[in-house]
């Protein structure tokens, strides 16, 4: 085994999945409006979209499957709308009267996190191009293909879940609690900014000519 790859590729994904984007801005904002449990389970969601990523990276190296990039590019730009509707849905609530009940957390959404998770999950730019492009760079590190996808898919899932159990706890914390408006707000516009960074980006590759 590739001890040094694997610490480079470990360290990877905790700045990866710890630096602020789109799932940790829905995991903090659930956590606030909706409850640990229901932001445990959007993130479950994401983890599984991440999931679903890794496996089409593997099956682009064993089977040598390509990916159109325009299809990447329509995948990402339907995630970046759904991102965008998230983040209004956000600035709505943290800019509703006091004492009103935020939306996210009525019975009737509750059991929407792992849907709402694996949509974000999927369509977000930054997990894409990690797992198409970044992720192969590392399938040396161990003896065999299968091992070493095994592997760094199991060590994505053990970080992504440490990083946003730790997100989730930090948002309950009473500071952040007190100033939950202000946080959802904040955690919106970090989803709203995503959202239109990546349709811009999704919209000039499409409309880039073919080569």
């Amino acid at each position: 085994m590739n001890l040094s790859l694997l610490l480079v590729y470990m360290l990877s994904v905790l700045m990866l999945v710890a630096t602020p984007g789109p799932v940790v801005a829905l995991i903090i904002n659930t956590s606030m409006n909706a409850g640990p449990r229901q932001a445990l389970l959007t993130a479950v969601g994401t983890n599984a979209a991440s999931l679903l990523l890794a496996l089409v990276a593997v099956l682009m190296l064993t089977t040598g499957l390509s990916l159109d990039p325009r299809l990447i590019s329509w995948i990402s730009l339907l995630g970046c709308c759904f991102i965008g509707w998230l983040a209004l849905q956000g600035l709505r609530e943290a800019a509703a009267a006091p004492g009103t009940e935020p939306e996210a957390a009525s019975p009737r959404r509750r059991g929407q996190g792992l849907a709402t998770g694996f949509l974000v999950g999927i369509g977000n730019p930054k997990d894409i191009i990690f797992f198409v492009s970044f992720f192969p760079q590392f399938i040396q590190v161990g003896r065999s293909l299968q091992h070493s996808a095994l592997l760094l898919t199991l060590v994505w899932a053990l970080i992504d879940f440490a990083v946003l159990g730790a997100y989730i706890l930090v948002a309950r914390q009473g500071f952040s609690l007190k100033y939950k408006r202000l946080v959802t707000g904040l955690s919106s516009l970090v989803l709203l900014g995503v959202a239109l960074v990546g349709l811009v980006y999704s919209v000039l590759e499409l409309l880039r000519p073919a080569a």
